[in-house]
């Protein structure tokens, strides 16, 4: 099965450098998301490459972190709804910033972070472990690389989020941290599971829907057929560069930085590699609610990202994280009603 583009942005985004990666939504000017529905759910496998576009933090002299999901032809990826890759000689500094009704799943490749949030969690993250933040009703949290002063070290890594169902939106704010998870090992590769299970394997951390996460690196050249749920879309990315170690799905090169959107129907994923090879898989149970998504707030109304912006502004709701910087201030609503819709092309 060959390749298909999907979505492409004005200009094919290149994988991200300089000095400084992103955590968070940190755009000054945040677009509405559309997501949620099942209405274009691909109802069988197909092979969709989904580029990204490149986010520019800090004004005209930032740095660029290439973001796949949310896409302008598929907004989620089961409840995943959204994808930042980022692979540099990098300082992490992302101050307090709140979040509402979603996930955080931060998952390094190279180098070190450390989370602080108002639950008072403080945190090391280092590759191979997990950070799963529930934001529900609201949560606020830093993150930064642990670099000494004036250095940089290589900081290569992927930050995703999971939206809530509406039955779970609300819940108590909790943080979780995952050292040991499991992995599957098939000849030349390893499959660590971050969210889900595979092959009767399940990962610790709690999801509030059916979902997969997993991380499958080679040792050396091979092939691999991983099992897959038929009920889940999912979507593939490539986590190293050609010169580090090459991907491939049924037998076709991936890329590095698009996602590779693979559709439902799938008992199986054919996954291939060179020796140093990682590779991404995220899946899930089509999301059917409707939602929005704007700046790092999740909501089913207009007035419920209002409300949620308000009470940030206002320092409520979303607690204090231990920093001597100030919290990040939210971009201002923009002057439309923002409705929830369906993922519709």
């Amino acid at each position: 099965m060959g390749l298909r583009t999907g979505c492409v942005s004005a200009q094919e985004p290149t994988a991200p450098g300089g000095t400084l990666a992103r955590v968070s939504n940190l755009e000054p000017d945040p677009q509405e998301s559309l997501c949620g529905g099942t209405t274009d759910v691909a109802a069988a496998p197909v092979a969709e490459l989904l580029y990204g576009r490149d986010v520019v933090l800090g004004g005209t002299r930032g740095i660029p972190v290439v973001r796949t999901l949310p896409n302008k032809n598929r907004r989620m990826v089961g409840a995943w709804c959204f994808v930042d890759h980022y692979e540099a000689n990098s300082s992490m500094r992302v101050p307090p910033h709140p979040h509402t009704a979603l996930q955080t799943v931060t998952w390094l490749v190279d180098g070190e972070v450390r989370h602080r949030d108002s639950l008072g969690s403080d945190q090391l993250i280092r590759p191979g472990q997990l950070n799963l933040m529930t934001a529900g009703q609201g949560i606020s949290h830093a993150e930064d690389s642990t670099e000494a002063p004036g250095t940089t070290m290589p900081l290569h890594g992927v930050q995703l989020w999971v939206a809530l169902p509406q039955s779970a939106a609300d819940v108590a704010p909790a943080f979780a941290h995952h050292a040991d998870l499991p992995s599957l090992v098939d000849g030349p590769a390893s499959t660590r599971l971050l969210v889900g299970q595979i092959d009767g394997e399940r990962s610790p951390a709690h999801a509030y829907t059916p979902l997969v996460g997993a991380e499958v690196s080679f040792a050396a050249e091979g092939r691999v057929q991983l099992p897959l749920e038929p009920d889940f879309e999912h979507a593939v990315l490539c986590l190293t560069r050609d010169d580090a170690g090459s991907v491939t799905v049924d037998g076709q090169p991936l890329p590095y930085g698009p996602l590779l959107y693979i559709g439902t129907g799938r008992r199986a994923l054919d996954l291939g590699g060179t020796a140093g090879a990682r590779a991404l898989l995220i899946g899930g149970e089509p999301f059917a609610e409707q939602m929005i998504m704007w700046w790092n707030f999740i909501g089913r109304s207009h007035e419920e990202i209002v409300a949620a912006r308000e009470d940030w502004m206002a320092r409520r709701r979303f607690g204090t994280v231990a920093d001597d910087r100030p919290p990040l201030p939210a971009p201002e609503m923009p002057i439309t009603q923002l409705v929830p819709k369906g993922r519709t092309r």
